[in-house]
């Protein structure tokens, strides 16, 4: 294996071939969960660059690893022990950045490592959106990994991410590394010449195809999200219509670019904060507004109480980061943060998570950041509901709510522009909050389970009870998510001494009762085991299992032996 890192070494250059456990830390774990050693981690700086290292790390029988920004909750782009058989190589993408936009800006051809930040802000002056904005987990995500994960997203129109069009090198039956042009562009035959015009990203007009049976988002989502009666969840990871190619792929393929719908923004928008103390009551308007509004809503984000508390002290440093700083700086933070703890990890004398312990810290310099009317609400109410709406929405969803609220155990206000902001931006502190807090507390904290779970679309039973056996290890229970999807992130701390997947487990069956399903967002990685129709996709796409092995469960051995 010692001629594979020098082969490597010549692709892409001796400084981004990282090996040894120090330099290849952070590649090795995940955000929250799994971790392993590898052989070597790559980062190579051209899509030219990427097949040579993938047909090298192929030539000599390694496992390959495809991984972008990986902010994966559940481990899904590391490595998860020492159990494959034979070497691991990560393949990180993270240097290839370009995003492309094709004539009118209806689409864009994003490389590997373009981020939702970086789509985002280019989209912007052209009055257009991607798929999804600010996560709800995780700031600084790829596109790629979104598109390979079919991640969800907030945004209720849109639906999960999904394209049909793509360009992606897969391991075929015959153990042969292929290169696949689906993307709709004429780029000619040979990979290297391929790769290199698509990175160039030179499109004249003849050679861009629009195939009217491939699809560069999920066409019928506001449809779907609208049938309140259905007994199936909205969306989830392992949803059946989403698998194609590389969407829903996990990294059993490489994907080399992907072609995205990009949508009209919203020019005039308003935020309205919903509170009451009545879970019904929130139903009664989800279903209201899904079955009989002309008009189906920007975004609807739920926070429980105890996350809104939570998020308010443990996430207001990421609060104020985003605010003052902007989703641009972010990407460079998180590095600085990376290789400051690895730093850390080399002096025995500071305390495990330092870097956290010193934001916390300072995060309590800086006055209140929550607007008055949030935090009234909160001593109010247990559970508050962001609606977002546009357009003529805005009056539609304004008249109903002035004729129901005030109510016997709900009130609601319009919120100002700045308020609106703030309102949602604590919202997508939460998850995070959740990271920290374990940090903060490690000495009464065994770990978190984090579940993302999709109820059913006519469940009219969303709040949580959980029995007493489950109920009695957890010392906090935080829950919040993308109400009208019916798509709920729950994060338990676990008190020390319990064991969180024995928890886990428990809740699953309770979930499986339910007719829900899980993971809804955040994908199988290694913490969940793929249903047949997830399975059966992974080993199509990669009958040697080349890519990715052991991902929701499957064999790590070669050819799934």
């Amino acid at each position: 294996m010692d001629d594979l890192v020098r082969q490597l070494r010549a692709i892409a250059g001796a400084r981004h071939v990282l090996t040894g456990s120090r330099a290849t830390a952070r590649f090795c774990a995940g955000f929250r969960f799994g971790q392993g050693p590898v052989l070597a981690v790559v980062r190579p700086g051209g899509l030219v660059e990427q097949w040579r290292a993938l047909k090298a790390c192929h030539a000599a029988g390694a496992a390959i690893i495809m991984q972008a920004a990986n902010t994966g909750l559940t481990g899904g782009s590391t490595p998860d022990g020492d159990d494959y058989g034979r070497k691991v190589v990560i393949i990180n993408c993270m240097r290839m950045k370009a995003i492309h936009v094709l004539p009118g800006a209806a689409q864009v051809v994003c490389l590997p490592g373009a981020t939702l930040f970086q789509l985002e802000k280019l989209l912007r002056p052209l009055g257009r959106e991607p798929h999804s904005v600010i996560g709800s987990s995780c700031l600084g995500a790829s596109v790629a990994g979104g598109i390979c994960n079919n991640s969800g997203g907030a945004l209720i129109r849109r639906g999960p991410a999904f394209s049909q069009l793509a360009v992606y090198a897969q391991v075929n039956e015959g153990n042969e590394l292929e290169l696949v042009n689906h993307i709709g562009l004429r780029l000619g035959d040979e990979p290297e010449e391929v790769l290199a015009r698509l990175e160039a990203g030179h499109f004249i007009p003849d050679e861009i195809e629009h195939p009217v049976d491939r699809a560069a988002s999920d066409p019928d989502y506001a449809t779907h999200v609208r049938d309140i009666s259905a007994p199936t969840p909205a969306r989830f990871n392992a949803d059946p219509r989403r698998l194609f190619e590389a969407s829903g792929s996990a990294g059993k393929l490489a994907l080399f670019a992907v072609r995205l719908d990009s949508f009209a923004s919203d020019e005039n928008t308003a935020v309205f904060y919903i509170g009451s103390n009545n879970a019904d009551e929130l139903t009664q308007l989800r279903r209201h507004i899904l079955g009989s509004f002309k008009n189906l809503p920007v975004a609807g984000e739920y926070i429980h109480r105890d996350a809104f508390d939570l998020a308010a002290r443990y996430g207001k440093d990421m609060f104020l980061a985003i605010e003052k700083l902007g989703t641009d700086r972010l990407p460079a933070l998180f590095a600085l943060k990376a290789r400051f703890d690895s730093f850390a990890s080399r002096l025995s004398f500071l305390p495990r998570d330092f870097s956290d312990r010193l934001m916390q810290a300072a995060s309590h310099l800086f006055p209140e950041h929550l607007p008055r009317r949030m935090r009234a609400y909160r001593d109010r109410f247990a559970h508050h509901l962001l609606l977002k709406m546009s357009g003529d929405g805005i009056a539609e969803a304004r008249d109903w709510l002035a004729r129901q609220y005030p109510s016997a155990t709900g009130d609601f206000f319009e919120c100002t522009t700045e308020e609106g902001s703030k309102a949602f931006l604590h919202r997508f502190a939460v998850a995070g909050a959740a990271v920290r807090y374990r940090a903060m507390h490690r000495d009464t904290v065994q770990d978190i389970v984090a579940l993302d779970i999709a109820l059913r679309r006519d469940d009219t039973a969303w709040e949580e009870h959980l029995p007493a056996d489950i109920s009695t290890p957890i010392s906090l229970k935080l829950y919040y998510g993308h109400f009208f999807c019916h798509v709920f992130h729950q994060d338990y701390i676990v008190a020390k001494g319990h064991d969180p997947v024995a928890i886990e487990h428990r809740m699953w069956e309770l979930l499986d009762a339910r007719g829900a399903e899980y993971p809804a967002e955040h994908n199988v990685g290694h913490l969940y085991k793929a249903k047949p129709a997830l399975a059966a996709h992974y080993r199509a796409l990669d009958p040697c299992n080349c890519f990715n092995p052991g991902i929701g469960g499957t064999s790590k051995r070669v050819c799934w032996s």
